[in-house]
């Protein structure tokens, strides 16, 4: 998983950002270790007080925890990565908060530890801990199996190299074989009887007549290129000026791009405005149906924790009264009944904590699956309207 951190101080505004229901759609504060205080606010500023007595500013050490896209990843995995950071930062007497984020169908955490020794007073020195992070992340990927993203692979796996394209032929980078923009240009001139209609027939075509350079005439298309008239209609210098007249008396290459510039701007920014609404609207029913998920998904994980809840006190008491009271109770313990009794309790404990622990995992995984399916949907439609937005801002 990628793992990136970062020392900062601000106890109260860290808290309320890991806390945030409004930008995610589901967040467990999943384990609060060290502190006295059980909620994250504060613990937090437990921390901020113990800061006082030293001279550091920064006595966070904020860890983002985040696996592939694809994958689902159980609790486990996040407090192995948070243990290894721990034992490879010198973290591991410290308080910590481990927190998950669920948002887009996908889940990530954020750690946090204290940075202050309050034995010492001293804040603990976190040298390197970027490039630390990178292997611990690098082992996680090789571990389970994960793709490694490109920079984390080594030696030969990365290519030194930058490429560079050549520079393309004009009518390559305008679209067009040189053959069909040739073809309109003739068709142009051999379809006008003068050099007005020259001159409209191009327009029509969006191409648009300027002075050239050396005094001769040039056509400039929609996205700035500039072609040579007589080489494109295939006819000579001298029988361009007898049917166009003397060029100087059109606008320079410059003016004519300006010209052409601004009314593409005012057609591109229509075409902008259209394609952001038909987007939005298109995604109007997605949002609608993300509410509606965020909201079952929450429902259906209070259920079941409460369903959780009471079925664990009815079957503690059932444990409890498996143990007899008054004499025949201490009639058991000094026939071995009651140590019996208490090891049958203690294993069963340990079987319906794990059962508990894979039916809310199970849940989980089949609510982040459902909101990945309606994430793609939304993902889909950003990639279709970017892909066409990026086409018009070209």
């Amino acid at each position: 998983m990628i793992i990136k951190a970062s020392q900062r101080g601000g106890g109260r505004k860290l808290a309320a950002h890991l806390m945030n229901e409004r930008d995610n759609d589901h967040v467990e504060l999943h384990e609060v270790r060290g502190f006295v205080s059980s909620d994250l606010r504060g613990a937090f500023l437990e921390v901020e007080a113990a800061a006082k007595g030293t001279k550091c500013k920064q006595h966070f050490f904020s860890v983002s925890l985040s696996p592939p896209e694809t994958e689902n990843v159980r609790p486990e995995v996040f407090e192995l990565a948070a243990r290894r950071i721990e034992d490879e930062m010198g973290l591991q007497r410290q308080p910590m908060a481990l927190v998950f984020h669920e948002k887009d169908g996908r889940r990530h955490a954020h750690a946090v530890w204290s940075r202050i020794n309050t034995e010492n007073m001293r804040a603990i020195n976190l040298p390197h801990f970027k490039r630390k992070l990178n292997e611990i992340s690098r082992g996680l990927f090789l571990e389970h199996g994960w793709k490694l993203p490109d920079g984390y692979k080594r030696g030969k796996d990365r290519s030194p190299l930058n490429f560079t394209l050549a520079e393309w032929q004009q009518a390559r980078r305008a679209g067009k074989s040189a053959a069909d923009i040739k073809a309109t240009f003739q068709e142009c001139w051999n379809g006008a009887k003068d050099g007005p209609a020259f001159k409209r027939q191009l327009e029509e075509r969006g191409y648009y007549l300027a002075q050239g350079d050396r005094r001769g005439f040039v056509a400039v298309d929609y996205q700035g290129e500039v072609y040579a008239v007589p080489r494109m209609t295939g006819q000579k210098t001298k029988a361009v000026k007898e049917r166009l007249g003397d060029p100087a008396q059109l606008p320079s290459v410059a003016e004519t791009k300006a010209r052409v510039s601004d009314l593409m701007e005012k057609v591109l920014k229509r075409h902008i405005e259209t394609l952001d609404k038909e987007s939005a609207e298109r995604l109007k029913p997605i949002r609608t149906s993300k509410r509606t998920m965020r909201a079952e998904h929450k429902a259906e994980r209070a259920a079941l924790d409460q369903h959780l809840a009471d079925r664990w006190l009815k079957e503690s008491r059932a444990r409890q009264a498996r143990f007899s009271k008054g004499l025949k109770g201490v009639w058991d313990w000094l026939r071995g009944k009651y140590s019996a009794v208490r090891q049958r309790n203690e294993a069963e404990v340990t079987f319906k904590r794990e059962r508990d622990a894979k039916e809310r995992q199970d849940l989980v995984t089949r609510q982040l699956a459902e909101r990945r399916a309606l994430q793609n949907e939304i993902q889909n439609e950003r990639k279709r309207h970017s892909g066409e937005l990026a086409l018009l801002y070209r």
